[in-house]
Parts: C-alpha cells; sequence; structure tokens
C-alpha cells in the first residue's frame, strides 16, 4: 500500500522517491493515521541511496515503504532533471515537525524510538513546549545493539497498549530503514517513520543547518564541519560517486529515449 501513484514518484539509482512537498506529504501521511493505516516512511539522503547500491536487502527496503521522502537536496535536483519539476526536498526532521504540528488538534498520539540515552526524553519536552496539547505517549532509547526476543516482545507490548499513529524512529540510516521494514506489520501499530538527526535536531543536541545552507544544498558540509570523524567518509566518498553514478544513469537514460522508435 502506497499513497503515491507510479506518476507521482521517480527514481535515483533505481530507488523510488515520492514528488511531494513537506505540507502534502504530512496531509497524506495524518489521513493514512488517521484510518489507522500500518506501515512505514523512509526519508533516505544520497547516503542511504549509495548505500542501497551495495545492499539488496536495504534497497526492497525502500522500495516496499509507504512513501520515501528525499531527504537530500541533491535527489530532489535529480528528480528536477528529470522533468519532474515538483519534486521537492522532503527532510524527515521538517516532516516531523509538520506532522507533530498537525496532529495536535486531531489528537493522534506519537512514540518517540531511537537516540543515544536520554534524547528520546528530551525530544519529548521540546515537542510538548513546542506544540502545546501533542499526545506523546511514550519514548524509548534502545541498546546500541539489535533488540533480543524479550525486548521485541516487550516493545510489542508497550506499543499495542498505548496505540500510536506515528512511531518516529531515530537510529541512523540505514539502521533505521531495516528496521522500519522488518517491524513496522509486526508491531501492528501506527507509522513508523524513519528520521535520524531528527532526533539529535529537535533535542538540542546538534544544531540544524541554516536554511541558505538546505536550500543551496550543503547540508552535508554543515553536518560533516559538526562531525568530522564519524561522517567524512560518507561526504567525502561517497558524495563524489553518487554524481557519477547518476551522471551515468542520466546519460543512459536520454540515450534510451534517443534510441527508442517513433510512434
Amino acid at each position: 500500500m502506497t499513497p503515491f501513484s507510479r506518476t507521482e514518484t521517480f527514481t535515483v539509482l533505481n530507488i523510488s522517491l515520492a514528488i511531494s512537498s513537506v505540507s502534502d506529504a504530512s496531509k497524506r501521511l495524518i489521513d493514512l493515521a488517521e484510518k489507522n493505516t500500518s506501515g512505514y516512511v523512509c526519508a533516505p539522503s544520497v547516503h542511504t541511496v549509495m548505500l542501497a547500491q551495495q545492499s539488496p536487502e536495504l534497497a526492497q527496503a525502500l522500495n516496499n515503504s509507504l512513501m520515501n521522502c528525499p531527504d537530500g537536496r541533491p535527489l530532489s535536483w535529480v528528480g528536477r532533471i528529470q522533468g519532474y519539476s515538483d519534486a521537492e526536498q522532503v527532510r524527515g526532521p521538517d516532516l516531523m515537525l509538520e506532522i507533530c504540528k498537525s496532529s495536535v488538534p486531531k489528537e493522534l498520539r506519537h512514540f518517540l524510538y531511537g537516540g543515544k540515552s536520554g534524547v528520546a526524553e528530551k525530544l519529548k519536552k521540546g515537542l510538548e513546549e513546542r506544540f502545546p496539547g501533542i499526545k506523546i505517549v511514550g519514548t524509548c532509547n534502545p541498546p546500541f545493539r539489535p533488540l533480543d526476543e524479550v525486548e521485541t516482545a516487550r516493545l510489542r507490548n508497550t506499543l499495542k497498549e498505548v496505540r500510536p499513529h506515528f512511531i518516529w524512529v531515530g537510529l541512523g540510516t540505514p539502521k533505521q530503514d531495516l528496521f522500519c521494514a522488518k517491524h513496522a506489520h509486526d508491531f501492528g501499530a501506527g507509522i513508523m517513520i524513519a528520521v535520524g538527526a531528527a532526533f539529535d535536531f529537535h533535542s538540542g543536541q546538534l544544531a540544524d543547518s541554516p536554511a541558505w545552507v538546505r536550500k543551496a544544498g550543503l547540508q552535508w558540509l554543515h553536518r560533516l564541519i559538526q562531525e568530522p570523524r564519524r561522517l567524512w567518509k560518507r561526504y567525502l566518498l561517497l558524495n563524489p560517486l553518487f554524481i557519477f553514478c547518476v551522471t551515468k544513469e542520466l546519460f543512459q537514460k536520454y540515450i534510451s529515449r534517443k534510441r527508442a522508435p517513433r510512434k
């Protein structure tokens, strides 16, 4: 089940991405949540898309989601190059705030899963201050390792008890995307949305990049400056490889159209 038809998506390196905006994606997901839909949403960055080129499991997880929001601005640029003028960047942190704001009058419930010790609790407090009346029905700081059977059963029982409409997952990519794909229907509660750094941004652990930096497609540089040891390989190695792979893919599509017989 997906809220987007084939005509409302585009592909980058065989990963399907939604042609949408933050407000449009929020409206569609809130509508699904009100219908008690279960499933999951991913917000892949350039890094995620490149990891998926080497991981069939991750590629399948992304393409089986309800929606893939193009978190990285270069992804939306590639969509526009392909002729999809409405392809916009839909960042996980922005989508989270928009859904939280819009959910208040509808009394939809949220659950926060992820982050380092204490981060989910700080995020809960920050969201409650920012959006008075928001219903956050639980938080969980999971261990860094995969959950064992007992922990999985405990989480499943908690979610069945509090019945969240949205489960926000901040585990970092690709861990969060694979987690959502594995458990979205198993837990049988709400829409799981993988938002990664949103936990750190909205809890005050990390400073988000200024709007002009995001618009210029330089958010990666802002993140690299903040966490150089952790992120240097991600950006300095994968970004050039992404440019090469996308250029090759676009050229092949161009050649295919040229060779296609005219009707």
